[in-house]
């Protein structure tokens, strides 16, 4: 089907003002498809010709101002409206859609727990085509308003308040069954009526007009969900859940509105334009492609944030980062909207940096920092370094269609434009960049931007050159390199700087000496002094006193470099790591680590060295669990060679086994369990695991939940020491989603041919995989220690997902290429097959990028490995 090009889009918004949408989805059809009615109220500003989008099922009829259009005339999804004339015009479509597996447009699921089903739309950049006919583009903001017709059990959910308005027999088809959202006593506020129950009846829901929203951000959410609902300064706020995951959602309850409402009351404080809409919904919704999506009233969050078993309070800070990112969004792309996709930083760099920032300063969560730091900053490093990377804010002409824009949602639209917005800060100062941001809303509240309207608008509040600071830090792409270089003078010492790029930074410089020995453990440091600098020097910098034991750039983690160390610096980092008091300043030590071994300058062992011997005195969960993870699905998974991977794996063992016997006092419960997970993934001898399986428990705790048990006997499986039989009784015991992704994750794991034959023929000879499904299966099939197993399937990958992401669609084709690839293949012959794919084959956008940044990183670790 043709995608939307921006030269289109241009075209099509100079002749169209598009004022409302009146839709009414039907939800009691069957299984299969859902109906949809849309009246679409626009005016031509002059005579002229255009489309509107859609993909149905069966499009039934099509009017324009009364008259039919023949819809056959729909070529693939795009039916064309010629002859248009200046002034007022109502189209009218009526449609059966067909309900989605993969999270996109409006996707159908039913609980194995319960037999319970629920739908709930993602229509993100072209998914609405999916639920109803639309002129699909950002910048035609519009009014919609919605009713829908849902099982009489169910409550329906939306961008506006909800209303139950009547009820009538339903004989056309099927829905859950079982107790609604609510239970017969519960209240729901003014608007809201609480779900009700009935066996063969369908209930009409009216959802309040919106204010104008672009296309991709309506939602509509139905099913018998479980809700909790409060108010905060005068909204409406509520959780929902499936009902399976009632009890879990219940415990949380009170956290996740603790958060909500800190995180709302701080951006009150930060922003003079006040929240734009009637209530804030957040549904945990299964099967999400996403973290989270950000429709204006009703955030929709993947369900595992509804947490089943024991979590660290690490990813807790997670789900209330993405809670108050998502809030962000409310301002940044829901009031105020990009006009195209080229700046989609408007909307993500934005949300990012705010979430972590309003998280530090209005919650219990005040180090978030590190955790972007540990977690995401590597995520933009690494994307800013392959052939794929893009400057934060492409040129337009780089994303001339919404195939292009699709794939620009990565960690340099999210973890650098974050980045480079925090060292804007750092340059600018908060104060005058909050009045940029303020000045930004009054401009294009309920309205669309670009880039230049918001240097713009930034540059009305101060006096700072932001247009070349914007020309410099948005519009290049690449990481720039700092490194030190020091000369010890006795009584003073100097310091300059090499400069690898061609941004300007300003950066906080630490300084450390080492403690006094007192014979606990590693050496520790104390700071001296900080200070600012802006880099580059116009000289070098002298300062009193002999030099310190450690001087690092970029203490704090203000801007968006890779950082490196002088010699003697680093000796002292690789001494005293776990030994310098604050998280923040262990962070940029462990990324400066981290690059240097992508980069081919420390060996993957001394990384390992350093683990070993930093982090069995680690007192930071984020930190602790982002080192293990390089640590392993890195270092030990892809740089080392299978020879050298039994030591690392050694290494890793008796890393945890430390780390979880210095946590037996109970006092480090996230400590803990990220050991006993890493211990468990790198155990090469089942018997351990089998006894903590048989027991219940870990030696001291903690028990095994349902994510323990999933997690042991996964890798019971990739060592052979578990059957299809103990596979199938543990679904029998867990039998909710998370066990059906479990036990197809372990099925597809087993080192056996037919087992992985049977895996293969699921993930790409059949369609009917969810993409949840598929992810599970596909994440199960490649292992470490089965590269001869596999082998046969390296050659077949590529004309397999090639043809799969053809027959699927994007979201099927990015988990294809994200966790189908063959990783663990890190030789040349694998590299080179799938380059010669590269060079020679069609295939959707979306696939070709995830192939070439897996090929990327293939070079790369084979790189490392013949160093």
């Amino acid at each position: 089907m043709p995608v939307l090009t921006r030269d289109e889009a241009q075209t099509r918004a100079r002749l169209l003002e598009v004022q409302r949408y009146t839709i009414a989805l039907d939800l009691t059809t069957g299984e299969d498809t859902f109906d949809s009615s849309t009246v679409i109220q626009f005016t031509a500003r002059a005579a002229g010709d255009t489309f509107v989008e859609l993909k149905p099922a069966t499009l039934r009829t099509v009017t324009l101002d009364g008259e039919s259009l023949d819809p056959t005339a729909l070529e693939g999804n795009r039916l064309a409206l010629t002859g248009l004339t200046e002034g007022p015009h109502e189209l009218r479509v009526d449609a059966a859609m067909r309900y989605s597996r993969t999270g996109e447009g409006m996707h159908r699921f039913t609980d194995p727990t319960d037999g319970e089903t629920y739908v709930y739309t993602q229509l993100f950049m072209e998914d609405v085509q999916r639920v109803f006919a639309a002129f699909d583009q950002p910048d035609l903001k519009a009014v919609f308003e919605l009713t829908v017709t849902a099982p009489d059990r169910w409550t329906v959910l939306g961008n506006g308040i909800a209303e139950r308005t009547s009820t009538e027999p339903n004989g056309k088809g099927t829905g859950g069954h079982g107790q609604g959202g609510n239970s017969p006593g519960d209240k729901a506020p003014a608007g809201r009526t609480p779900g009700a129950t009935g066996q063969d009846r369908a209930a009409h829901w009216h959802l309040a007009p919106t204010p104008l929203i672009s296309t991709y951000l309506v939602a509509v959410a139905a099913g018998p969900w479980h809700t909790i609902r409060t108010e905060h300064a005068g909204l409406p706020f509520g959780i929902h859940c499936r009902r399976s995951l009632a009890p879990h959602l219940d415990t949380d309850a009170d956290e996740i509105f603790e958060i909500t409402r800190a995180c709302y009351d701080r951006y009150h404080e930060k922003f003079e334009e006040p929240y734009p809409f009637d209530s804030y919904d957040q549904a945990f919704v299964p099967e999400f492609n996403a973290g989270a999506m950000e429709n204006p009233g009703l955030v929709t969050f993947r369900d595992e944030f509804i947490y089943r078993s024991a979590v660290t309070d690490n990813e807790r800070q997670t789900r209330a980062m993405v809670i108050a990112h998502e809030m962000a969004h409310m301002w940044f792309g829901d009031l105020v909207t990009l006009t195209w996709w080229d700046d989609i930083w408007l909307n993500e760099s934005f949300a990012e940096y705010m979430g972590y920032q309003t998280l530090t300063e209005a919650t219990r969560f005040t180090d978030t920092w590190v955790d972007f730091g540990i977690w995401r900053k590597g995520w933009g490093y690494d994307a800013d370094q392959r052939p794929s990377t893009h400057p934060v804010a492409p040129d337009p002409a780089a994303v001339p269609d919404t195939a292009s824009a699709l794939l620009n949602f990565d960690g340099i639209s999210y973890a650098k434009g974050a980045s480079a917005l925090r060292q804007l800060v750092a340059w600018l100062g908060e104060k005058d960049f909050l009045a940029g941001i303020n000045t930004h809303f009054a401009r294009h509240k309920f309205g669309n931007a670009t880039l230049a309207d918001f240097i713009d608008s930034l540059a009305a509040a101060t006096d700072r050159d932001v247009h070349a600071w914007a020309a410099q830090w948005l519009r290049t792409t690449g990481v720039d390199t700092l490194t030190p270089r020091i000369t010890d003078h006795t009584t003073r010492w100097t310091l300059d700087t090499d400069h690898d790029g061609s941004r300007p930074h300003r950066v906080t410089v630490g300084t450390y000496d080492t403690a006094p020995d007192d014979g606990t453990g590693p050496t520790r440091l104390v700071p001296r002094e900080r200070f600012e600098l802006d880099i580059p020097l116009t000289e070098p910098l002298t300062l009193p006193g002999r030099r310190p034991a450690l001087v690092l750039l970029n203490d704090g983690d203000y801007t968006y470099a890779k950082i490196r160390l002088d010699a003697p610096s680093w000796d002292t980092a690789l001494r005293a790591l776990s030994g310098i008091p604050e998280p923040l300043t262990r962070t940029v030590l462990w990324n400066a680590a981290r690059d240097m071994v992508r980069d081919g300058e420390l060996a993957p062992t001394a990384y390992l060295d350093a683990a070993r011997t930093h982090l069995p005195h680690e007192t930071d969960v984020a930190l602790t669990e982002g080192v293990l993870a390089f640590a392993a699905t890195q270092i030990t998974d892809r740089y080392l060679t299978p020879a050298q991977r039994p030591t690392a794996l050694a290494t890793l063992t008796a890393l945890c086994r430390d780390l979880i016997r210095r946590t037996e006092d109970g006092n480090h419960p996230g400590l803990r369990l990220t050991a006993v997970r890493h211990f468990i993934d790198a155990a090469t001898q089942p018997d351990p695991l089998q006894d903590w399986l048989d027991s219940g428990s870990v030696p001291g705790g903690p028990e095994l939940d349902p994510e323990l048990r999933w997690r042991i006997l996964t890798r019971l499986a990739v060592l052979g020491a578990v059957d299809t039989a103990t596979i199938d009784a543990e679904l029998a015991r867990d039998p909710s989603a998370t066990g059906q992704e479990g036990a197809a994750h372990c099925h597809a794991a087993l080192p056996d041919p037919q087992a992985k034959a049977r895996a293969w023929s699921r993930l790409f000879d059949t369609d009917d995989l969810s993409n949840y499904l598929f992810t599970a299966t596909a994440k199960g099939f490649w292992q470490p220690e089965q590269t001869d197993l596999v082998r046969e399937y390296v050659p077949r990958f590529y004309p397999q997902a090639i043809a799969l992401a053809d027959r699927r669609g994007p979201a099927i084709a990015d988990a294809a290429g994200r966790y189908a690839f063959p990783a663990y293949a890190v030789d040349e012959e694998s590299l080179r097959l799938g380059l010669s794919h590269l060079d020679s084959t069609e295939m959707i956008p979306s696939l070709r990028r995830k192939l070439v940044d897996q090929l990327d990183d293939l070079g790369r670790a084979l790189r490392i490995r013949t160093d």
